[in-house]
């Protein structure tokens, strides 16, 4: 008996070590790389597609990116996981209440690290406001991890600039606060808050089993994988399109069209209600920005990601239409004022 235990004592330590080797090395290897100034993204020019086969033109572009960006990658999927599997979930149903300021400043901190796509927030925003969140609290939630979840912040910073990344993550959290507090205050918002509160269940299964260090680790491994299963074919097609966009999308038409204030206007519509896939925003962002996209129109293009139909679509089922529309709005008009702003303040409108 003893030695069995023991044993498996002596294996949980074992695995526990060896998990922790391999996610320091990952740690080691992504500082390793800003110490020594590695590039993390594609590093071909227009130039260089312009000389290939039509066929080969996705492979190369392929190929540049992840032999530069995959430490960058593996990096952020490890800590999505870490994160989502450290943090305390009942943090959220007991801070998040209506009337709480601390809610508000719960969800900005937290749903960066919950999840990563606007389609899989809403559920966690159901599960949130059928707890006791406040409507405020819980469309703040709902509006943060999609325009600023951790991954988007390392490859906004990575494949494009870290200002940018900045700039990308303070925007952020004002259109988030400001449309939760907006909503709460609405006769309309406050209705939902009721009803949904009125019809919710009360109880609340907690497991008193603490799982120890080695499973914690291992879960956060497999949450990390299934982020990458669930996004990087989409990515990966995001780099195929972006290739022959680059290859082939002549130059005077970005910069005619997606410069000035027009260009601002054009990019928030496209950004959000044509709906881009988590992260592929960012590399046909990079796409139309090396084409001569102002860096104005660019963030308003990445500011899209909160209000796009999708989401809107599947949240309309549970916070009605005149939520839906009042943070729709919201999130536009911060992606055009601040990529208006941040246009003329960086001199690149």
């Amino acid at each position: 008996m003893y030695l069995r235990i023991g044993a498996l004592e002596g294996w949980r330590l074992l695995r526990t070590g060896l998990l922790l080797a391999f996610i320091i090395s990952v740690i080691a290897g992504l500082v390793y790389s800003r110490i020594m100034a590695y590039s993390l993204a594609p590093t071909l020019s227009v130039a260089d597609l312009h000389g290939l086969p039509i066929w080969l033109i996705p492979i190369a572009y392929l190929i540049d990116y992840f032999s530069h960006g995959w430490i960058c990658l593996l990096f952020a999927f490890i800590a999505a996981g870490l994160i989502y599997e450290l943090i305390p979930k009942h943090l959220i149903t007991t801070y998040m209440r209506r009337g709480r300021s601390a809610g508000y400043l719960l969800a900005l901190a937290a749903a960066p690290f919950l999840t990563v796509c606007s389609c899989t927030m809403v559920p966690l925003f159901a599960g949130v406001l059928y707890s006791g969140a406040g409507i405020g609290p819980a469309i703040t939630f709902l509006l943060m991890a999609p325009s600023a979840n951790i991954l988007a912040i390392l490859l906004t910073g990575d494949m494009l600039y870290w200002e940018l990344a900045w700039v990308r993550l303070a925007v952020s959290i004002i259109v988030a606060l400001s449309a939760g507090i907006v909503v709460s205050k609405t006769p309309w918002g406050r209705s939902v808050e009721r009803e949904c509160h009125n019809t919710a269940q009360t109880a609340v299964a907690v497991s008193g089993v603490e799982r120890h260090l080695d499973e914690k680790l291992w879960a956060a491994l497999k949450f990390g994988g299934y982020l990458a299963k669930q996004i990087l074919p989409y990515f990966i097609i995001g780099l195929i399109a972006v290739s022959y966009l680059e290859a082939y999308l002549p130059t005077d038409i970005v910069g005619r069209y997606l410069t000035g204030v027009g260009g601002v206007l054009i990019a928030s519509v496209l950004g959000g209600p044509l709906y881009t896939p988590t992260l592929v925003e960012i590399v046909v962002g990079k796409g139309l920005w090396s084409l001569g996209m102002s860096k104005g129109a660019l963030l308003a293009w990445l500011m899209g990601q909160p209000y796009d139909v999708a989401n809107a679509l599947a949240v309309s089922k549970i916070a009605k239409w005149r939520v839906v529309l009042t943070y729709m709005v919201i999130a536009w008009l911060g992606s055009v004022v601040f990529g208006l702003l941040y246009g003329v303040l960086s001199g690149s409108l």
